[in-house]
C-alpha cells in the first residue's frame, strides 16, 4: 500500500479513537448520576466542542463527592474540644422552626449551635481591615487565616507584614490560601512569609497532571480565628479592589466579626482544612479556651464542600425559604441558582411571603453575569421582586429572614458555591442581629433599581438569545 492509503487508514483510526473517547466520556458522565440539567450541560460541552469540552472535562467535570480529604476518625478528634465545651453549657432553646434547621446543621454538618456571642457587622473593607489589623496586632498565642484570595498589593502586603510583625514576637501563624484564586500572585509573596517562620499554604495545589481536576473544587472560605476567642468571618478577601472597588463604582460587601463560643466553629473549620493539606491534626486545648458570655446572639458556623455526602448549605436554604413566612431577603453577587432553590423561591413567593433578591447591576464575570440574568423573568413571574445594584459592585452573601434567621458568609447562590466550593457560612438565629442585617439589606436597596417585569421583558431579542444559551451551561460555570 502506498503512502496515500496508510495516512487514510491512520486518519480514520484517530477519528475512530477520538470519537470512541469522546462517547465513552460522555458514558461515563451519564453514569455518575448527576442532577439531569447538570449532565445534559455537559453532554452538550461534548457534542458541539468534541476537544475543548475533553479538555473541561478532565479539568472541571469528574466528581469527587464521593472522596474524603479527612477521615471520620480524625474528625472525631478533632471536635472532641469544642464538643466538649458546647455540652458543658445550658442545652440552646428556641422556636420549633431555626430548632429545626439548627438540628439539621447539626445533623449533617456538625455544626453545634453556641450561645452568647457578640457580633460585629462590616459593609466596608476599610473597617473590616482596621479591625482585622487591630486582633493580629492584639493576638498572644496563635493566628489562623484562610482565604481564598491573598494578593500581592497594597492591602495584602500590609495584612502579610503585620503577620510577621506578630511572627517574629513568637505567635504562631498559619495561612491557607488558596491555590487557583492566587495563580497569578508570585510565590516571593508567600516565600517571604515562610522566611520569616509562617506557615502558609495552598489548598488542593494545581500541578499537572496529577491533580488536574482538582482546579475545579476551590476553598473559597475567608476565615480568621485568633487566639481562639476572635474570629472574622464573610465574603471579603484580601486585596485592593475590596477597598477602592471596580471602575467608578464602589465594592459593597458583608463581613463579621465573632467574640464568644462561635469561634469554636470557625476554629474548627480552619483545623479541619489545615488537617487536609498539611495532615497536622491540632488539638490542643489552647486553640479552644474556655470563652465567657460575650453577647447575646445564637450562632452556629456552618461549612460545606464538594466531597461530602450532602449539600448542606444549600439544604439548609431550601430549609429556610420553605419556612419563611413573612419575608426573605438575599444578597448575591451571582445568581444561578439550583431547580431546588430556585423552585423554593417560587414557592415561597407565590404563597405569600415577601421574597426579595439584591443583585448587582453590573457584573465582574460578562459571562456569569449574562447567566444570571437569564433567571430573572421566572423569578418575578412568581412574584419575586428583582433589586439591581447601581452603586458599584455588590460581592456580598447576605440572607434575613422573618427577624429570626439571617446569615453571612462566602456562599453564593449559584452552582459553584452550592456544588463545587468549599464554604463557610455563620448562622444567626436572633432578632436583633436580623434586624441589623435586615436594615442593612434596605438602605442597599436605595441605591438599586426595582426590576419591571413589563420594562424586563422589552429588551433586546440579542440580550434574550445571548442569556439563554449561556443559562444551558449555567451548571458548569
Amino acid at each position: 500500500m502506498d503512502i496515500a492509503v496508510w495516512n487514510s487508514i491512520f486518519v480514520a483510526a484517530a477519528y475512530f479513537l477520538y470519537f470512541a473517547v469522546i462517547l465513552t466520556t460522555i458514558f461515563v458522565v451519564i453514569l455518575d448520576n448527576r442532577s439531569p440539567v447538570k449532565t445534559m450541560a455537559w453532554i452538550l460541552v461534548l457534542f458541539f466542542l468534541p476537544l475543548a469540552g475533553l479538555i473541561l472535562y478532565i479539568f472541571f467535570g469528574r466528581s469527587t463527592r464521593k472522596e474524603r480529604l479527612i477521615s471520620r476518625k480524625g474528625y472525631a478528634r478533632l471536635s472532641k474540644r469544642p464538643m466538649a465545651a458546647y455540652q458543658a453549657q445550658l442545652s440552646v432553646g428556641g422556636e420549633h422552626g431555626k430548632q429545626r434547621l439548627m438540628d439539621f446543621f447539626n445533623r449533617v454538618n456538625n455544626a453545634l449551635p453556641f450561645a452568647g456571642n457578640k457580633v460585629t457587622v462590616y459593609t466596608d473593607a476599610v473597617s473590616m481591615l482596621s479591625d482585622l489589623l487591630k486582633a493580629i496586632h492584639q493576638a498572644q498565642h496563635h493566628i489562623h487565616m484562610e482565604f481564598y484570595i491573598f494578593e500581592d498589593d497594597a492591602v495584602g502586603r500590609l495584612v502579610r507584614d503585620a503577620l510577621i510583625d506578630r511572627a517574629r514576637a513568637g505567635i504562631k501563624v498559619r495561612v491557607l490560601y488558596d491555590d487557583v484564586g492566587c495563580w497569578k500572585v508570585p510565590h516571593d509573596f508567600y516565600e517571604q512569609m515562610l522566611c520569616e517562620g509562617i506557615e502558609a499554604l495552598s489548598f488542593l495545589k494545581v500541578r499537572f497532571p496529577q491533580f488536574t481536576s482538582k482546579v475545579n473544587y476551590r476553598n473559597h472560605r475567608k476565615i480568621v480565628v485568633v487566639d481562639g476567642n476572635v474570629g472574622f468571618i464573610g465574603g471579603m478577601n484580601l486585596a485592593e479592589r475590596y477597598v477602592k472597588g471596580l471602575g467608578k463604582g464602589v465594592w459593597r460587601d458583608t463581613h463579621v466579626r465573632l467574640e464568644g463560643k462561635a469561634v469554636y466553629g470557625l476554629q474548627t473549620a480552619f483545623l479541619t482544612d489545615w488537617y487536609a493539606i498539611d495532615r497536622t491534626l491540632l488539638t490542643s486545648e489552647a486553640y479552644f479556651p474556655k470563652i465567657p458570655v460575650q453577647g447575646r446572639v445564637l450562632a452556629q458556623i456552618v461549612t460545606s464542600d464538594p466531597v461530602g455526602e450532602w449539600r448542606d448549605i444549600m439544604q439548609g436554604l431550601m430549609m429556610a425559604i420553605c419556612g419563611a413566612r413573612r419575608y426573605f431577603y438575599v444578597q448575591t453577587p451571582y445568581f444561578l441558582p439550583s431547580e431546588e432553590i430556585m423552585a423554593a423561591l417560587q414557592t415561597a413567593a407565590l404563597a405569600g411571603v415577601d421574597v426579595r433578591i439584591m443583585l448587582p447591576k453590573r457584573g465582574d464575570s460578562w459571562l456569569i453575569h449574562k447567566g444570571s440574568l437569564s433567571y430573572l423573568s421566572e423569578m418575578m413571574k412568581a412574584g419575586v421582586k428583582i433589586y439591581l445594584y447601581k452603586k458599584g459592585f455588590l460581592h456580598s452573601k447576605l440572607m434575613v429572614c422573618d427577624d429570626v434567621l439571617s446569615t453571612v458568609g462566602s456562599t453564593n447562590m449559584d452552582f459553584r458555591s452550592f456544588e463545587h466550593n468549599f464554604e463557610a457560612n455563620a448562622f444567626f438565629y436572633d432578632k436583633e442581629t436580623a434586624l441589623a442585617l435586615r436594615e442593612i439589606f434596605l438602605a442597599d436597596q436605595k441605591d438599586c433599581i426595582l426590576l419591571s417585569a413589563r420594562v424586563w421583558e422589552k429588551r433586546s431579542w440579542k440580550n434574550k438569545v445571548t442569556e439563554s444559551v449561556v443559562r444551558l451551561f449555567a451548571p458548569l460555570l
